[in-house]
């Protein structure tokens, strides 16, 4: 599953309506501050081309944010985003101050989002960051505002419905100013014994753990052992295909534009799950592909292509890739009951999955079957809500060095059956949301969005 990865570069205060002007008629973009910093941006960003968005964030990013976020980063959100969305259109103005400007958007496949320019009061004005949230369809009704106390209740109360539904089952985790204000666990870790899960039980990431691989590279690359440019063939002499050993880069391998394939299909179904053990032993099943692309022209997913930065990690640091991100980010944040558990020991306190793919009879079964007997640097490590929480908080911290900024203003999700993990960080007035579950894709992103919107209506 995708991960979803949108930036919260400040806080802002949002509402999902169409700001009216004296004379009654909707606000226009052409009137607002902001507005032509957003139809730019989503000019640039519908055209997929690298070097007109890197010209846009070039000319358009106030100096002192390109001194704590530059160009590159910045660059990789676009590229991101035109991966996920293909192209935007711009609807109407949603709200619009000195600093802040936003409007509701739709994508190619559909989908409503609130876009927020954050800039700041020079002329014209310059981009600070950028804020993107999920709105419903009918984004022009007003919703009522909430207290800080009053989104507790409503919290609460999602919750119980979706447990009460069987829909969820896991852990929800909001969290204000880095600390927990909602914890609570639902359902069963193990449904044949009838263990409930608890506040510490630790949940199947899937492809959150991508972001751990990413940080590890983005270290490397500070430390002068690594760079964007580095090919394959550079860093990974005896990788066999020899077409991607000579074209594809750190950075595509990053950005998913590699044309490197993914190791699910044929050759992983046929593989014995104990046989899939650590992160190099995915790599055949893959690595004699041909290149889906010529690298740089596309994106596409690609779980393959995080394998190869686990194995770039190795080659670059000379640790084994677990031991590498225990010891850069697991022990600096604190995170003691986070790592890739193997499916056939014993890890107490572990959450089973269950997924409803291949039920006859309607009724949830194990997962089991469909997962490797240990993670990989694509995926499939385990945590607790309370570990990422650490992860979040170690980050704004500055704990990881300079690769700590790709670490912030997180929105990731990782899912594959019976398992689904959400984690939203810098949400308006400080808030983190973490969503665990070990049921089906998207009970746990959907639970964040809900929580997501609510948070976006608290007034204090």
């Amino acid at each position: 599953m995708l991960t979803r990865s949108l930036i919260c570069a400040a806080l802002m205060t949002l509402g999902w309506f169409v700001m009216i002007t004296a004379n009654g008629n909707a606000l226009q973009l052409s009137e607002t501050r902001g507005g032509k910093l957003i139809q730019d941006y989503i000019t640039a960003l519908n055209s997929g081309d690298e070097a007109t968005m890197r010209a846009y964030l070039e000319t358009n990013v106030a100096p002192a944010a390109l001194k704590n976020r530059p160009v590159a980063p910045r660059l990789a959100i676009m590229l991101d985003l035109h991966q996920r969305w293909q192209s935007a259109t711009i609807n109407e103005v949603a709200s619009a101050t000195d600093t802040t400007t936003t409007a509701l958007i739709t994508t190619k496949a559909g989908d409503w989002f609130a876009f927020t320019m954050l800039h700041d009061r020079s002329e014209p004005a310059k981009m600070l960051g950028i804020q993107i949230e999920d709105v419903e369809p009918l984004s022009t009704v007003k919703l009522q505002p909430l207290t800080s106390k009053q989104l507790l209740t409503e919290v609460a109360a999602a919750l119980d419905s979706h447990s009460k539904a069987d829909d969820f089952s896991g852990v929800a985790l909001v969290a204000h100013n880095g600390k927990p204000v909602f914890f609570k666990a639902y359902g069963f870790a193990d449904t044949g014994l009838k263990v409930s899960n608890k506040l510490d039980t630790k949940f199947n990431l899937g492809s959150i753990n991508k972001k751990f691989t990413e940080i590890g590279i983005e270290m490397l690359i500070a430390q002068g052992k690594l760079s964007y440019s580095d090919t394959l063939g550079k860093l990974l002499p005896d990788y066999p295909n020899r077409e991607a050993a000579s074209k594809v880069t750190v950075r595509h391998l990053l950005q998913m534009q590699g044309g490197i394939g993914d190791f699910f299909g044929e050759a992983f179904d046929a593989t014995p799950k104990d046989k899939l053990r650590h992160n190099n032993d995915f790599i055949p099943l893959f690595a004699n592909e041909k290149l889906h692309f010529e690298p740089g022209t596309n994106s596409e997913y690609s779980n393959g292509g995080y394998i190869l930065l686990g194995a770039i990690i190795e080659k670059a640091s000379g640790m084994d890739y677990y031991d590498f991100i225990r010891a850069n980010i697991f022990e600096p944040a604190g995170m003691s009951n986070t790592d890739w558990f193997e499916t056939d020991s014993r890890t107490p306190n572990l959450a089973e999955g269950y997924t409803l793919e291949g039920a006859a009879d309607g009724k949830r079964i194990s997962n089991v079957h469909t997962r490797p007997a240990r993670g990989s640097a694509a995926g499939g490590g385990y945590s607790t809500a309370e570990d990422l929480l650490k992860f979040v908080n170690a980050a704004a911290d500055g704990k990881f060095g300079a690769a700590s900024e790709h670490a912030r203003g997180l929105g990731i999700a990782g899912g594959a059956p019976g398992i689904n993990a959400a984690l939203e960080s810098d949400l308006k007035g400080g808030y983190t949301v973490i969503v665990l579950s070990n049921y089906d894709p998207p009970s746990a992103e959907r639970i964040a969005r809900e929580l997501r919107q609510l948070i976006s209506r608290v007034t204090n």
